[in-house]
């Protein structure tokens, strides 16, 4: 049987040559693909959460995983309807969520991993939603190399495009390269499923299910259709000239500051080149010039356009047109916004976005001593007016700063920890901003509550804990006061720190965004420790050959405060927080004493 990499390896292969896949569901036969799987998704925070049966990662084993093959060979596998629940939407209402069955999300994602492998070559350069390696922060790298010079940005959202997905055309566009019948079949009962809400069937007759794993790949798959349209029709027919005319305005005046400079009239030079700088060099209107550039961020897009307004409002409607004749998707009216990229901001990713104009703003050129506009077309990235704001009330009462009531139950090195893992998530999301400076305020409004949070845990006042937890930290050449707990650990001593981050705006492309939230000290876990352990079949508890299966918890750290300060601890309590694991491979036996709480047996027994 072929190893996973070598299948995966193989998809990609005929991705780049465009080769239909013709037999490829005998490839879901493979063992390696399944635990490779299996260990991709059995860390996600949602594996331990029920769908409609009691069916989660808790106890697999590798009988379960031949069992789930054995069903897909024989064409007897079958989706189960979905747990939908209401998650609230910060603009107000809901947005609906699907709980799979474990099992649903492990063949799910063994279809995602030979998909993704397949069309992952496939898909457009503009595309950064749901792709390895891409993310909001290189979709905001390329918009701003790309978008230089615009003239007008066209906002475009897709109303509902997750629930409003057609089966029909989707199964049509992936009929064209999976020439495969029974994959086919295994995606369109995927999608055909249902979902049981308050205990009541219901049908889905459109929509990939939001919460399941192969949903974004689908999606992606599905709005390739229109990254081809704009960037093979659009961006032809709306792309001519090489450069812009020049403007004879400025060219005049050039003239007249070489006649002035051979005169020696500096006081004349002074003022024409004053006057130069308040032109453009290039004709703004003229009609042989047309830029349009596109990027797409999951439902999400974004157009930059170099033209008048009432062909960027053609090339809106043209969208619009397109997405509901080919795609049956409509625009969203209140979010589909045509912006003047100079006098307004468009909003992308959180980020508010337009272009620079400062015609004072003067550099040399690169590499020589002549002075120039240097900022004049470029685009600036910044935080929305008020989102700062609406950051800090969470920690205000009124004006003032308020300590969170919700924490009081957890020791000052996890207060501390949360407080900094929040900042630190805000902080690098808007590295690129311009204006992230602006995040001092509420930094400052955080830490009076992170230290109000503390003096209320021990009864004591702000001084105090300001006296008891501060110290000095350098990053990157510069020292900044911080708050730090020491922990000791068996490997030594463990720093959690408040402070340290650095707000200065970062180069795109040049320093990686660091989301690791300061956890320096963890090491990765690696595919083989748990798939290793999974095969060499022998309970970890008793020792018993044959038939194991994994036991799984949600965190370590909610085990440790089970059974902090008990005196007697079961043994598989004492073996996972020893091992650092959130799994423990052991026999039927001990796996059903661990969940009723009897004794276990030893490896003498």
């Amino acid at each position: 049987m072929q190893k996973a990499e070598q299948i995966l390896q193989a998809m990609r292969k005929m991705g780049e040559k465009r080769i239909p896949l013709i037999r490829v569901y005998r490839s879901l036969f493979s063992e390696d693909l399944f635990l490779t799987a299996y260990d991709k998704i059995a860390r996600n925070h949602g594996a331990l959460t029920a769908g409609t049966e009691n069916d989660t990662v808790d106890g697999m084993n590798l009988a379960q995983i031949g069992k789930i093959i054995e069903q897909l060979r024989s064409e007897r596998f079958r989706f189960h309807p979905t747990r939908r629940i209401r998650i609230p939407k910060k603009s107000g209402g809901t947005r609906p969520l699907g709980l799979p069955n474990f099992t649903d999300k492990l063949v799910q994602e063994v279809l995602r991993m030979v998909l993704d492998a397949y069309y992952e070559p496939r898909f457009r350069d503009c595309s950064h939603g749901f792709r390895p390696g891409r993310g909001c922060h290189t979709a905001l790298t390329n918009l701003r190399y790309k978008f230089k010079g615009a003239a007008w940005f066209i906002e475009g959202d897709i109303r509902g495009c997750f629930d409003n997905i057609d089966h029909e055309t989707l199964m049509a566009i992936l009929a064209r390269d999976l020439q495969d019948g029974r994959v086919l079949n295994l995606i369109r009962m995927g999608l055909e499923a249902g979902y049981m809400e308050d205990w009541q069937y219901n049908r889905t007759y459109s929509g990939t299910p939001q919460g399941g794993i192969l949903s974004p790949l689908l999606t992606n798959i599905y709005l390739n259709e229109l990254d081809a349209y704009i960037e093979d029709v659009l961006t032809l027919q709306y792309t001519r000239g090489k450069q812009r005319a020049p403007n004879l305005e400025y060219y005049r005046l050039k003239y007249h500051i070489q006649c002035a400079r051979e005169a020696g009239d500096q006081k004349r030079v002074r003022e024409l080149e004053l006057k130069r700088r308040t032109i453009p060099s290039g004709n703004v209107n003229d009609p042989d010039f047309r830029r349009l550039q596109y990027i797409r961020y999951a439902d999400d897009f974004i157009l930059s356009f170099i033209g008048p307004k009432s062909e960027a409002e053609a090339i809106k409607i043209v969208i619009g047109t397109f997405l509901k004749k080919h795609l049956h998707l409509e625009l969203s009216a209140s979010k589909t916004l045509i912006t003047h990229a100079r006098s307004e901001h468009a909003r992308f990713l959180g980020y508010d976005i337009n272009v620079c104009h400062a015609n004072d703003k003067i550099s040399p050129q690169t590499g020589t001593l002549t002075k120039a506009r240097s900022v004049n077309g470029r685009i600036r990235l910044g935080i929305p007016y008020g989102k700062v704001d609406e950051l800090t009330r969470r920690y205000l009462n009124g004006n003032k700063p308020i300590h969170e009531a919700g924490l009081l139950a957890y020791s000052d090195a996890q207060i501390m920890d949360v407080y900094q893992q929040r900042f630190r998530g805000v902080a690098e999301y808007y590295k690129y901003a311009t204006d992230r400076c602006a995040l001092g305020n509420f930094k400052y409004v955080m830490e009076a509550s992170l230290t109000k949070t503390l003096a209320n845990k021990f009864k004591t006042s702000v001084s105090k804990i300001y006296r008891k937890y501060a110290n000095k930290r350098t990053v990157d050449g510069y020292t900044y006061k911080v708050l730090v707990v020491e922990v000791p650990t068996k490997n030594g001593t463990r720093y959690i720190y408040w402070g340290g981050i650095p707000l200065k705006v970062v180069n795109q492309g040049i320093k990686p965004i660091d989301d690791n939230m300061g956890r320096r000290n963890i090491a990765p876990s690696s595919r083989t420790d748990l798939i290793q352990r999974l095969q060499a079949n022998e309970c970890e508890i008793c020792g018993m050959q044959g038939f194991c299966e994994v036991h799984h918890i949600h965190k370590l750290a909610d085990l440790k405060n089970r059974w902090r300060g008990r005196k007697e601890k079961p043994d598989w309590v004492i073996r996972m927080i020893a091992m650092q694991r959130k799994t423990l491979v052991v026999c039927e036996k001990c796996h059903v004493a661990i969940h009723s709480g009897k004794p276990l047996p030893t490896r003498s027994m």
